[in-house]
């Protein structure tokens, strides 16, 4: 397990979110997958167990869209605390999740994510792909 400075640790063991005090880790959609603009994003991992496959924390992006694929055993629920993002799947609908909502990313969804307005959100990830 390894935590961040920025999450903190109660007496109970449980890990609180607080604003971030340490760098995130940064970078943009991988060339082949995106679809509009180059968005920067912001990853502070707060919480990791590797051999839970799972991983939790904040995530801030800029505006744009990129293609995504979920393997199987890889799921995401994530709570937006601000902006706007639209899901795209590969039908052509789309779920849009403004601050105040969440959702999940199921494993083996195929789509596209959006940012409409510049994003922040907690995030949960589970990978056993």
């Amino acid at each position: 397990m390894t935590q961040d400075r920025s999450a903190h640790a109660c007496p109970t063991g449980i890990l609180r979110f607080d604003p971030p005090t340490t760098p995130p880790a940064v970078d943009h959609p991988r060339p082949d997958r995106l679809e509009a603009g180059c968005p920067r994003r912001e990853t502070w991992t707060l919480y990791e167990s590797a051999p839970q496959g799972l991983s939790a924390g904040i995530w801030t992006c800029e505006v744009g869209r990129w293609r995504i694929v979920f393997p199987v055993g890889k799921h995401e629920y994530f709570f937006v605390l601000e902006g706007h993002v639209r899901l795209h799947d590969h039908q052509g609908g789309f779920t849009d999740v403004v601050a105040g909502q969440g959702a999940v990313i199921p494993g083996g969804f195929e789509g596209a994510f959006e940012v409409l307005v510049p994003v922040r959100k907690h995030f949960v990830v589970i990978d056993q792909a």
